[in-house]
C-alpha cells in the first residue's frame, strides 16, 4: 500500500528512527502505525512511543483546587492559534469552566457541553473567530490526604491525589513537578497491565534472539531489562527529579509512608495530531523517493 509522508513523520517523531527504516516497516505492516513501532523496537531501531511527541493543538490547561487541597479538577481547552491561547478571554472562559466543574463536583465532560458554558463557548467562537473546544477533563478527590497540583505555564498541568500523614503541601507540588517533568505513565511499576508486561517481553525476546548467549543467560538479561523498564515508566521507580540519586518510592518512604493514590497529567494538544504542510510533505517523499 502507499504509505505518506505523514505517516513517516509520524513515526520517526515516534521512534526516532530513520526515515527509511520507517517507511520499510510502515510498508511491512500494511500502515499500522502501532505494529510498525514493535517491529522496529524488535529490531533494536527505536526505544520507545514517544506519544507525547504528537503535539501540535493550541490552548491551555487550567486548574481549580479547593482551598482545603481535599479535590481539585484539571481540564484542556484548546483553539486553534497560539494568539487566541493568550487571549484573556480565552483564557477567563477557561478558568470559569474549571471553578464551575469544581463547585458541581462533575466528573463528566458532557457536563460542560451544554447549557450556560455552551451558550458562553459558542459566543466566544463567534468573537474570536476560531473553533474553541473542551476537549478532557478529570477530578480527583482525596478525602483522608490532600490533592497537590502544578502548572508549567499554561501548557502543562498535574493533579497527585496524596494519602499519608507525611503528606504535605511541598511534598505534593514536588511529585507534582516531577509528574509534569518526568511523565509516569502508572504510580506503581506492578500497576503496568499484564498485557503490556507480555508484550514488552515478547519485544525483549525478540532483541536478545540473535545474541548467541545461552537461554539462562537470555532469561536473566530479560528479566533485568523487564525490570528497568518498568521502574522507567512508573512513578515510584523513577529518579526523583529534585534529586537523582534517590527515587520517587524512597522520597515517600523517608516522608513517612506516604502514598500517591493518581495523578493525572495533561499537555496541551497531546496526541492530536497536525496535518503536515504541503511543503515539509513534499520534502519528505522526495527523499524517500530518492533513496
Amino acid at each position: 500500500m502507499a504509505i505518506s509522508a505523514q505517516q513517516v513523520k509520524e513515526l520517526r517523531e515516534r521512534t526516532g528512527a530513520g526515515m527509511m527504516e520507517c517507511k520499510t516497516v510502515l510498508c511491512e505492516a500494511d500502515g499500522d502505525m502501532d505494529a510498525a513501532i514493535e517491529l522496529l523496537r524488535k529490531r533494536g531501531l527505536a526505544k520507545a512511543d514517544k506519544k507525547a511527541g504528537r503535539v501540535a493543538a493550541e490552548g491551555v490547561v487550567m486548574v481549580a483546587s479547593q482551598p482545603d487541597q481535599r479535590e481539585a479538577v484539571i481540564l484542556e481547552l484548546n483553539c486553534e492559534t497560539d494568539f487566541v491561547a493568550k487571549n484573556e478571554d480565552f483564557l477567563s472562559f477557561a478558568r470559569h469552566c474549571a471553578e464551575v466543574t469544581l463547585k458541581e463536583g462533575w466528573d463528566d465532560l458532557a457536563a460542560l457541553q451544554q447549557g450556560d458554558l455552551e451558550d458562553t463557548r459558542k459566543s466566544l467562537v463567534s468573537k474570536l473567530g476560531e473553533n474553541i473546544s473542551l476537549r478532557r477533563m478529570r477530578r480527583l478527590v482525596a478525602r483522608e490526604g490532600q490533592v497537590a497540583h502544578y502548572l508549567h505555564g499554561s501548557r502543562i498541568g498535574v493533579l497527585v491525589a496524596l494519602e499519608g500523614a507525611g503528606a504535605s503541601v511541598d511534598l505534593g507540588r514536588d511529585l507534582a513537578m516531577h509528574v509534569a517533568a518526568s511523565r509516569p505513565e502508572v504510580v506503581r511499576p506492578e500497576d503496568v497491565s499484564a498485557d503490556r508486561v507480555a508484550k514488552e517481553k515478547e519485544i525483549l525476546m525478540a532483541q536478545a534472539a540473535d545474541s548467541g548467549k545461552p537461554r539462562e543467560i537470555i532469561e536473566k538479561m530479560i528479566s533485568g531489562r523487564l525490570s528497568k523498564f518498568l521502574n522507567e515508566i512508573a512513578l515510584t521507580g523513577q529518579p526523583f527529579v529534585k534529586n537523582p540519586d534517590q527515587t520517587v518510592g524512597d522520597l515517600l518512604k523517608a516522608a513517612g509512608s506516604v502514598q500517591v493514590r493518581e495523578f493525572v497529567r495533561f499537555e496541551v494538544g497531546e496526541g492530536i495530531e497536525k496535518v503536515p504542510t504541503a511543503d515539509f510533505a513534499s520534502e519528505v517523499m522526495a527523499q524517500v523517493r530518492g533513496s
